[in-house]
């Protein structure tokens, strides 16, 4: 939720705290780093018998980077408190998901959705929270809320029982890049990059998109609430459906058909047609959305899962970042074509992936169900 209430106030913070749009850039930007460092070099520790309290750490990070974020009223406390809250959210994610797959391998994909679920209903909520507070309350109480939003997030994730992985039998490997050798996982990480590469695209241009196409700002808003509002709902429907079907299966077609929306919104005339598109879209990455960290969970070596889907997740959010970056440049190139030529790369990451997993591409969440179980 935090991001999603930054993301709407980026203008208040240049006019009402003198920040340049280049340092804001840079207090966006540190959020996918320091969110990418950490799951690389934190989530290994949760298949080390520190799953919980890495998710409690992270959580207490986020609220500290969140409380930074409502009192920072300059540049270098606002970096601090959106650098914490990369971090914190990089901690904990990947140990969280460690848990839910660990815990109920047969509903593993509903599990997974449920992550989904929370996460855009959180990044959906802010911009809500950041209209009705913002102007009447001041610029801190947005981030306020949030903070008070996660301390029972945090005491109720506490009373989580299960069993951590035993010490003794610990991987040794202090980082995960070694599991890119396994062909099955490193098909996974690549399609799921294609999802990333779409996010960060769509999240870069879209509003400017809208304001040179000239539409009202209402359009612009509910184009994103559109896309949002279907993941919230189907993502849990979704990971049951992805760990029945198959999640490489699920994952390609879901991010292929993707890709063709992402063409649409290159070429449509009006910004009104693009409304139908964006829920048709999110519809479709609601149901298919869980299959890159579900397909992650099959393929990886059980006694690694947390380093895996942090090495999933580290590299999606550099991928993020990155084509956040480029899409900008690109657009004020080539304009809306940027739409286009990221449907393209998002083709090529899915056509290697499925090319690196090609002989794992039939499995489905019954392989994760019956090899799988508590630790």
């Amino acid at each position: 939720m935090s991001y999603g209430v930054m993301f709407t106030v980026l203008d208040d913070f240049r006019e009402e705290f003198n920040i340049a749009e280049s340092k804001l850039g840079i207090i966006v930007g540190i959020g996918f780093l320091t969110g990418f460092l950490s799951q690389i070099f934190f989530a290994p520790l949760a298949d080390k018998g520190h799953s919980k309290k890495l998710v409690m750490t992270g959580i207490v990070i986020e609220i500290v980077g969140t409380l930074f974020m409502a009192f920072g009223h300059a540049f270098l406390p606002l970096l601090v408190g959106r650098l914490l809250t990369g971090f914190g959210v990089g901690i904990s994610e990947p140990a969280l998901r460690r848990i839910l797959i660990l815990s109920d391998p047969e509903r593993m994909g509903r599990n997974l959705g449920l992550i989904v679920s929370a996460g855009v209903a959180g990044f959906t909520a802010g911009p809500i929270v950041s209209a009705l507070t913002a102007d009447t309350l001041g610029l801190s109480a947005p981030f306020l809320i949030v903070a008070a939003c996660l301390v029972p997030v945090m005491f109720g994730l506490s009373r989580l029982k299960f069993q951590e992985a035993n010490i003794e039998d610990a991987p040794t490997q202090r980082l995960a890049f070694d599991m890119l050798r396994i062909r099955p996982l490193a098909g996974a990480i690549v399609i799921g990059l294609a999802l990333f590469a779409m996010i960060g695209t769509f999240d870069a241009i879209w509003s400017v998109m809208m304001d040179d196409m000239s539409a009202p700002t209402w359009v612009a808003n509910l184009g994103i609430s559109l896309f949002a509002f279907p993941m919230i709902f189907l993502a849990p429907i979704g990971g049951r459906m992805t760990q029945k079907v198959g999640p490489f299966k699920a994952s390609i077609s879901g991010l292929s058909i993707a890709s063709l929306f992402m063409v649409m919104y290159g070429v449509l005339w009006s910004p009104y047609p693009m409304l139908v598109i964006g829920v048709l879209h999110g519809v479709v990455d609601g149901l298919t959305i869980t299959g890159g960290s579900a397909a992650v969970a099959i393929v990886a070596p059980r006694e690694r899962l947390a380093s895996a889907q942090g090495l999933f997740g580290g590299l999606q959010t550099l991928t993020g970042g990155i084509a956040a970056v480029a899409a900008g440049t690109a657009y004020g190139i080539i304009g809306r074509s940027t739409f286009v030529w990221c449907a393209i790369m998002m083709l090529v990451f899915i056509a290697v992936g499925a090319w690196l997993a090609k002989d794992s591409l039939r499995i489905t969440g019954k392989d994760v169900a019956t090899e799988t179980a508590p630790t």
